[in-house]
């Protein structure tokens, strides 16, 4: 048996800071994960640039989610406050062009070991190889522990990358035990496509200086050709619209109209191939594209030049996605994020049923979330003694 004021069960980024929130309300804080380390997600996403959060105005901020309950967390600790924790804990920022927000240094390594520290040093102990069997229980390598906590911060992450300790098991728990849990779907994923021989020279190529087109709209970005499909922050800005079945397309030309591309092509000589590259400037990668979806062109192929149907095999499979949709509903939960029918009991982070694109909106929103349920559990138990 063991005793705290706060027991928070995941060592992602949102349990980690509902411990750092309870801890500094002056809470005795617990914090259990699975994994053999904290926060190897957290660590993994920062391997090719650690983006923290997006400098932005509020309103356009809060849209990315599409979530209102969402709201009064961001707005509590939104990008100014991850701002000022990580560059409190010693972390130099700067801002990209598009008002992505990296750590000089760009890994994720040295802001956790220095947010590990600060715990350490407020008194939150931390227990690895804790694997939570419901309640305030653990299966650990000395056998079960039962933990008696004033209250109790579930932070147990999404359902993707499961090798990194977010596998999703506790979703059938909590549903068996009657809370309302919605399924889990891949989101910011990437799309499966099975090519034909002749791409083989272009696996691995990016595709600039195009948009995707679903429905209606136009969206600039970036994408790669992998052995998979298509892959890329494009892709993963259109994949929520496409998993609810929206078609795809990709304008090769967003630069020009559908005349202007019929004009050049026509004034152009020689093979397709040439006029492509010659006339619009078509980059072997996107040539390829061009003729593995739209082949055997027409004689003038400039609307398929501006839509090119995409044909593909739906998202890659959950565990491969960035991030997931679904997760325990809003229902659940009151305003504080605390279960409604378990009193003392809160979560946040991935686990709650939300989902928000790329560029520093998922760790933002996870942070936001922890800060906000460990106030709360540390008010639960009068930001005391348990």
């Amino acid at each position: 048996m063991e005793t705290c004021d706060v027991l928070v069960i995941g060592a992602g980024p949102a349990g980690l800071m509902a411990a750092e929130t309870a801890s500094r309300a002056g809470a005795r804080v617990l914090v259990a994960d699975r994994m053999p380390a904290p926060a190897r997600k957290f660590l993994m996403a920062g391997k090719s640039g650690l983006n923290l959060t997006k400098a932005e105005g509020p309103d356009p901020f809060r849209a990315a989610y599409g979530c209102p309950r969402l709201e009064p967390m961001l707005d509590a600790f939104g990008p100014a406050e991850v701002r000022a924790w990580a560059e409190g804990l010693g972390q130099a920022l700067f801002t990209g062009t598009t008002g992505r927000v990296f750590p000089v240094a760009m890994k994720a390594s040295p802001l956790l070991r220095a947010w590990l520290a600060r715990l350490e040093a407020a008194g939150t102990v931390l227990r690895t190889r804790w694997d939570w069997t419901g309640g305030t229980g653990f299966a650990t390598p000395d056998g079960p522990v039962e933990v008696r906590a004033g209250a109790v911060v579930l932070a147990l992450g999404g359902a993707s990358w499961s090798r990194l300790g977010s596998d999703g098991r506790w979703a059938g728990r909590l549903a068996a035990e009657g809370l309302p849990v919605a399924p889990f779907a891949p989101a910011n994923a990437g799309l499966s496509v099975e090519w034909s021989a002749h791409m083989a020279p272009h696996l691995g190529r990016p595709v600039k200086n195009t948009a995707l087109v679903v429905g209606g709209t136009a969206r600039r970005g970036e994408f790669v050709i992998s052995e998979r499909g298509l892959e890329g922050g494009g892709i993963y800005a259109v994949s929520a619209a496409v998993r609810a079945g929206a078609a795809l397309a990709i304008d090769l030309k967003p630069d020009l109209e559908v005349a202007e591309v019929s004009r050049r092509l026509a004034r152009a000589r020689g093979s397709i191939s040439n006029r492509l590259r010659k006339a619009l400037g078509l980059d072997p990668a996107a040539i390829a594209l061009l003729m593995e979806f739209a082949r055997p062109l027409p004689a003038d192929p400039a609307a398929i030049v501006k839509r090119l149907p995409v044909a593909h095999d739906g998202l890659r499979p959950l565990d491969e996605a960035i991030s997931t949709a679904g997760g325990l509903s809003w229902a659940a939960l009151d305003d504080r994020l605390m279960l409604r029918d378990r009193p003392g009991t809160f979560a946040c982070g991935e686990m709650l049923d939300w989902e928000a694109p790329t560029g520093g909106y998922l760790i933002t929103a996870c942070l936001a979330t922890g800060a906000w349920a460990g106030q709360a559990a540390a008010r639960g138990i009068g930001a005391g003694r348990a």
